[in-house]
């Protein structure tokens, strides 16, 4: 019998906390479906992965952009059509090694082959290519696709992704986006991170860093500010920092209390991709030390920030897996969001009049639809906690499908 081997691509442990969400989802439900089970992360941060690594059943190989869009890619296309080659390959290349290994690939990219989003194209085609050309099956954890009208993005789509052996969509309109293509290779999931658990420690270490009583009393208004928004509005001359910050001194001014939370971290790092910390800190400037502003100025494992959110009365997030760990903990929570992978989400929970787009959160409007969100907060809460066992099960789902392909392909 062929040893259990899952490799990963599209996701992280360092810095984005979605995609470590994501991936200690995967790690979390297929560990008990496949006894002894390894994975392998193919990562575009491996320094700062293995550092935060706490898995043993995990290797973390590096597979940076242009490692992976060259090198691993040529190396794959060798593996295809030089047969002699492979036992090599296989030696001298930890990911041809991985892949070759492994009865699944899982793409955990968390939206890929849409509209506007063409300078990531050859990227979401670079994490899937050379699994196909070593034929290990290719899983899209749930995610984001389409649309498809652009014709560079609807060709590419419609290439790749009907040899993907399974698609899990990850709400109603990425369905629909995915069946006008054609697709049939589809299953209609939730989020991977849905199922991320707690252990029951994450207080205790939170503890050690920020003083947790914090969230003892008054109404607390978690917010996740985002570097992709901040460049979609300063791009049409707006102001999103400062609109951030003015939005922070309204609620601190009607008596609440504000935690501000990057999502996406990268502690020692001036650059902003996958990093909210430097926006976080120019907004926590704008607005000042106040007793009542907790800043969450570091990086924190995934389970840290979900009970974080869960300690919040009140969230609004521009980061989608900031959205994510407030819909799972059941807070009522005011999207500002740039994609319908936001909306068909909160369609999920009946909560979708609850997103904003981008281009209509301009301080006062942003104001009104947050305290309509206050007004209801109890019926809001009531409501996620009804939908939350049904999205729960729907994001388990795809841990059953891939520990059948697992399975299956082992014996």
């Amino acid at each position: 019998m062929t040893a259990p081997h899952i490799t990963i691509i599209g996701s992280a442990l360092a810095g984005n906390k979605g995609a470590s969400a994501m991936l200690e989802s995967a790690i979390q439900t297929l560990s008990p479906r496949v006894p002894g089970v390894s994975f392998t992360l193919l990562s575009m941060y491996p320094e700062e992965d293995r550092a935060q690594n706490v898995y043993e059943n995990l290797e973390i190989v590096a597979a940076q952009p242009r490692q992976l869009g060259v090198t691993i890619n040529s190396l794959a296309l060798l593996y295809r059509i030089l047969p002699p080659l492979r036992p090599l390959l296989r030696q001298r290349s930890k990911a041809i090694g991985a892949l070759a290994k492994s009865q699944v690939l899982l793409d955990q990219g968390g939206i890929t082959f849409t509209d506007g989003r063409e300078k990531f194209l050859l990227y979401n085609v670079a994490s899937i290519l050379p699994a196909m050309f070593v034929k290990t099956p290719v899983f899209k954890c749930a995610q984001a696709i389409g649309p498809f009208t652009n014709p560079v993005n609807r060709r590419a789509a419609r290439f790749f992704l009907p040899k993907v052996h399974t698609i899990v969509t990850r709400g109603a309109k990425t369905h629909e986006f995915a069946e006008g293509l054609g697709l049939t290779n589809l299953f209609a999931g939730a989020d991977y991170a849905f199922s991320l658990e707690l252990d029951g420690t994450e207080r205790d270490e939170v503890s050690k860093q920020f003083d947790m009583s914090f969230f003892e009393s008054g109404t607390v208004v978690g917010l996740s500010p985002s570097v992709v928004l901040q460049k979609k509005v300063d791009a049409r001359d707006g102001d999103y920092i400062g609109q951030t910050a003015d939005f922070v001194k309204h609620l601190l001014e009607s008596g609440r209390k504000v935690v501000l939370l990057p999502h996406s971290a990268r502690e020692g790092s001036t650059k902003t991709h996958n990093n909210d910390l430097p926006l976080c800190r120019e907004v926590f400037e704008r607005v000042g030390a106040n007793e009542n502003l907790l800043f969450i100025d570091k990086e924190l494992p995934s389970q840290q920030l979900r009970y974080i959110i869960g300690e919040c009365d009140l969230f609004v997030a521009s980061r989608f897996h900031a959205m994510v760990s407030a819909l799972a903990m059941a807070v009522p929570t005011l999207v500002i969001g740039w994609s319908h992978k936001y909306q068909e989400v909160l369609e999920m929970f009946d909560a979708e009049e609850w997103a904003m787009p981008h281009s209509e959160a301009e301080l006062g409007a942003l104001v009104k639809r947050f305290e309509q969100l206050a007004e209801a907060r109890t019926e809001v809460a009531t409501s996620l906690q009804k939908h939350l066992p049904t999205v729960r099960a729907r994001s388990l789902a795809q841990a059953d499908l891939i520990a059948t392909i697992v399975t299956d392909r082992t014996a």
